[in-house]
C-alpha cells in the first residue's frame, strides 16, 4: 500500500508521497512513487503511483517510450515529454492504464492479482494553466478543482480529516507544505505499509524554470519537529475542551 497526495492552489502545486511496498509483511521495499519530467522553461510534469508496483512501472515506461503503434515510427510516438498540454498527459497515463490491462489482465486474473493502480498527474506546460488528475485503474480520470483543491491514492483515510478541514486555494504554499506532512504523519502512525522516506515536490505556478524536490527521511529535523508538534497541539487542544455536563 502507499499514500500520496497533490494540492492544487493558487501559488502553485505541492505532492507527497511515501516510498514503502510490500508483498507481506517480511517482504518490504523501498521504490520511489513521485516521479518528475521536467524540461526547464518548456513543462513540469509530475507523477505519483499506488498499487500493484509491476502495474505501475509499466505505466511509467509506456508513457516514457511511448505507446505502441504498429503504423507510427518509435520516434515519433507521443510521450509525456512531448504531449501539448496535460489534458493530453492525463489522458496518455489513462491510455497506458487500459494498454497494460489489455496485456496482462486476464493473466493477473487467473493468478489471483487484483489490477490494482491509480495515478495523480499534475504540472504545467508552456503558458498553459497549472492542472492536477487522478487516473483511475479503468484510465478514466478526474481533475481537481477549486472546490476540491487536493487529490489522494492509496491509503488515503487517515490522512484526509485534516486537509477536509484546512485545505483552502488560496493558502501559501508554505502551509500547503506543512499540511500534506501532517496527512501523511496521520497516516504513517495508523498504517504500517506506508513507510518513510517520503518524497516532496513543490512548483510554483508560471515558473517552469525549477522545482523543487526533496526527499525526507526519518531524521530530517523538520519532519520530526512536525510529528512531536502536531501531536503535542492535539493532546493540549483535547484537554482544553470543557468535559461534558453529563452527570456521570
Amino acid at each position: 500500500m502507499t499514500y500520496c497526495v497533490g494540492l492544487l492552489l493558487e501559488e502553485g502545486m505541492v505532492m507527497l508521497a511515501d516510498t514503502r511496498t510490500n508483498a507481506g509483511l517480511d517482504n518490504i521495499s523501498t521504490f520511489a512513487k513521485l516521479h518528475v519530467f521536467h524540461n526547464p522553461g518548456e513543462r513540469m510534469i509530475a507523477v505519483m503511483t499506488a498499487g500493484n508496483l509491476a502495474v505501475s512501472q509499466s505505466v511509467l515506461n509506456l508513457v516514457q517510450e511511448g505507446l505502441p503503434d504498429p503504423e507510427a515510427e518509435k520516434a515519433s510516438r507521443e510521450t509525456i515529454r512531448s504531449v501539448p498540454s496535460m489534458f493530453h498527459a492525463a489522458a496518455l497515463v489513462g491510455e497506458a492504464v487500459r494498454h497494460v490491462h489489455k496485456v496482462h489482465g486476464e493473466a493477473m486474473r487467473k493468478q489471483d492479482v487484483r489490477f490494482d493502480v491509480s495515478v495523480l498527474v499534475g504540472g504545467q506546460i508552456g503558458n498553459e494553466p497549472l492542472r492536477l488528475f487522478h487516473v483511475y485503474a479503468a484510465g478514466n480520470f478526474i481533475e481537481a478543482t477549486r472546490d476540491t483543491p487536493f487529490l489522494q491514492v492509496g491509503e488515503h483515510k487517515y490522512g484526509k480529516p485534516i486537509l477536509d478541514r484546512a485545505v483552502r486555494p488560496d493558502m501559501p504554499l508554505a502551509d500547503a507544505v506543512k499540511l500534506v506532512l501532517i496527512s501523511m504523519d496521520s497516516t504513517l502512525r495508523s498504517n504500517l505499509s506506508v513507510g518513510l522516506p517520503l518524497d516532496l515536490l513543490v512548483y510554483r505556478r508560471n515558473q517552469l524554470d525549477h522545482a523543487h524536490v526533496r526527499r525526507i527521511g526519518e531524521h530530517d529535523p523538520y519532519f520530526q519537529m512536525i510529528r512531536e508538534r502536531w501531536s503535542t497541539a492535539l493532546r493540549e487542544a483535547h484537554r482544553a475542551i470543557p468535559a461534558p455536563e453529563w452527570g456521570f
